[in-house]
């Protein structure tokens, strides 16, 4: 099937930089063929009663018909289609004539010249830009040439596309252009381009509430390449001493939503208690999309790492992938938000456990304190013990979130005390413990946490 495919580029100094990309692949040339077929054969079956769909010959002719008459109403306002002997029934041979108009056309496609637009926004959107903020716009392939889509694309930027280059050759000469920079070729030398990601690309994470492991996003989707990022992650189970690596891509929250491109493990980490060990994610993408991916442990120094080169997703595929994230984005958030606050009970939970037992404020925190909060912290803890078989998930959270806040009303007056003295609060080198941002924010550590329990 056709395709059609929008870039927004900025140029200057020699470098062309891709903001944006966006797309659909059932909006091509062929769509358009498909759409002309249909009309010829539907109104031949009304005239003669013949059905030419079933009849592979004839749709070969009736579709090399359809693609020459979608080219003469580029430059004509009628093209004559002439079939002789396109069939034949007991009245003898038969043969398909009559005239399509460009209105006619026109009209036939209009859905077609409608959805035209959408990635037209769609890499807008993405690029952060209005329309305003384009200055010149090119049309690349033939179905450009269609006059109904010329002024689709006139009306939507508020201005006419270039005629400077030959839209069936653009394509070609941008190949050539960039194997010539590829081949460092004499005269080439000042120009680069920078394309981007058309999709994000990161590792599956867990949590206690998580089991079915999330995207945990590294490089974001339209993130110009080459480009290396980092994240730090923590391990999931006490003592755990290796972490498996599962490289992904996709726009989904949720990792069996995505596409695996690759997995290793991390071995050798210092045996520690969850979430103390810090382990320092990277992805490196080279001006030739090769991925290179790197896991350290910080504590220890040990390194793994995988080289995937053939990452590269289909355009039926990206856009796929996009069209999925889009249909299920309310259904994913809402999981997202859930997995989100009981995460955050229990670090609350952890973060009181590691207060009482922290040195440092044996002089702070009384018994009479403990006495008073633990009560409310271990009814936490069963609520969420409790959510992980409930049948009615919607009641059960509501249950953790009254819980938490019959918690935060015990916990946060002591946490306020404490903070008054600022000996305390420079003693606390943990993260705010009653807050709903990420705790891990200051270390840097992202709070989803690593599968791999079983490499211990």
């Amino acid at each position: 099937m056709g395709t059609h495919d929008v870039s927004i580029l900025e140029f200057g100094s020699g470098v062309f930089e891709v903001l944006a990309t966006s797309g659909d692949t059932h909006l091509g040339g062929d769509d358009i063929d498909n759409v002309v077929m249909k009309y010829l054969t539907d109104e031949f079956k009304n005239d003669k009663g013949i059905d030419l769909t079933k009849d592979p010959m004839a749709m070969q002719r009736v579709k090399e018909a359809a693609e020459k008459a979608k080219i003469e109403l580029s430059s004509t306002t009628s093209s004559e289609i002439n079939l002789p002997y396109i069939t034949a029934n007991e009245n003898g041979p038969q043969h398909l004539v009559m005239t399509l108009t460009r209105a006619k056309f026109e009209q036939l496609i209009d859905s077609i010249v409608k959805k035209t637009i959408e990635p037209c926004r769609l890499a807008l959107e993405q690029a952060k830009l209005s329309t305003k903020d384009i200055d010149e716009i090119l049309l690349v392939g033939g179905s450009t040439r269609i006059p109904a889509i010329q002024e689709a694309v006139k009306n939507f930027f508020g201005k006419e596309a270039s005629k400077g280059i030959n839209p069936d050759e653009a394509v070609a000469i941008g190949a050539s252009i960039q194997g010539a920079i590829l081949n460092k070729d004499e005269g080439v030398g000042d120009i680069v381009l920078l394309d981007v990601t058309p999709i994000s690309m990161g590792i599956e994470a867990h949590t206690q509430f998580d089991p079915d492991g999330r995207m945990a996003k590294i490089i974001e989707a339209q993130t110009t390449i080459p480009c290396k990022k980092s994240q730090t992650f923590t391990t999931a189970v006490d003592n755990q001493s290796a972490v498996t690596i599962v490289v992904l891509q996709g726009e989904r929250t949720y990792a069996k939503d995505c596409k695996t491109i690759g997995t290793f493990n991390l071995e050798g980490i210092a045996p520690a208690k969850a979430g103390i060990p810090q382990i320092e994610v990277s992805f490196d993408i080279d001006a030739n999309g090769v991925l290179n991916v790197s896991a350290k442990d910080k504590a220890t120094g040990k390194e793994q790492q995988i080289t995937i080169s053939n990452n590269n997703l289909s355009d039926a595929e990206i856009e796929q992938m996009k069209a999925d994230a889009e249909a299920h984005k309310e259904e994913d958030k809402k999981r997202e938000e859930q997995m989100n606050k009981l995460n955050m009970a229990q670090f609350l939970i952890n973060s009181i456990d590691q207060m009482f037992e922290d040195e440092n404020m044996k002089d702070k925190i009384t018994e009479e304190d403990k006495n008073n909060i633990t009560p409310a912290k271990d009814n936490l803890a069963e609520v969420l013990k409790e959510y992980q078989t409930a049948e009615d998930k919607e009641d059960a959270m509501l249950k953790v979130e009254e819980a938490q806040k019959a918690l935060e009303e015990v916990w946060n007056p002591l946490v306020k005390k404490l903070y008054i003295d600022p000996n305390a609060a420079a003693n606390n080198e943990g993260g705010n413990p009653f807050t709903g941002d990420n705790p891990f924010a200051g270390q840097g550590i992202d709070p989803s946490q690593f599968a791999g329990a079983a490499n211990k």
